[in-house]
C-alpha cells in the first residue's frame, strides 16, 4: 500500500471511528429515547459509512469497494426512515419527552385529529 492511499484510509478510518464514538456517547448521556436515536442514526449512520468506504478502499478491489459504496448508500437511504418510524412508535407508545424538551410535533398533529 502506498502513502497516497495510506493517508485517506487513515483519515476515513479516524473519522468513522469517532462518529461512531459519538453516536455510542450519545445513547449513554442523551435525555430521552427521541435524542439518543437521532443521535444513533446521524453520527452512527456517517461513521459506519466512513468506514465502510476505508475497507473497501483499503482492499484494493473494485467489486468490494463497489459493495462498501452499496453498503453506504444502503445505510444513508434507510437510516432516517428507520429512526422516524421508531420516533413515531415510541410518540404512539406515550414514551415522554425529556423535561428539556421545549417542542413537540406530533401532539399538535394529534390534537387536530382527534
Amino acid at each position: 500500500m502506498t502513502l497516497w492511499l495510506a493517508i485517506p484510509l487513515s483519515i476515513l478510518i479516524i473519522g468513522g471511528s469517532l462518529f461512531s464514538v459519538l453516536a455510542a456517547l450519545g445513547l449513554l448521556r442523551l435525555p430521552d429515547v427521541y435524542t439518543r436515536m437521532h443521535a444513533a442514526s446521524k453520527a452512527g449512520t456517517v461513521g459506519s459509512g466512513l468506514l465502510l468506504i476505508a475497507a473497501g478502499l483499503g482492499s484494493q478491489d473494485a467489486a468490494i469497494l463497489v459493495r462498501a459504496l452499496a453498503g453506504f448508500c444502503f445505510f444513508i437511504l434507510t437510516a432516517p426512515v428507520s429512526a422516524h418510524l421508531l420516533a413515531r412508535a415510541a410518540h404512539i407508545s406515550r414514551v415522554p419527552l425529556d423535561a428539556a424538551s421545549v417542542r413537540d410535533d406530533y401532539a399538535r398533529e394529534e390534537k387536530g385529529r382527534g
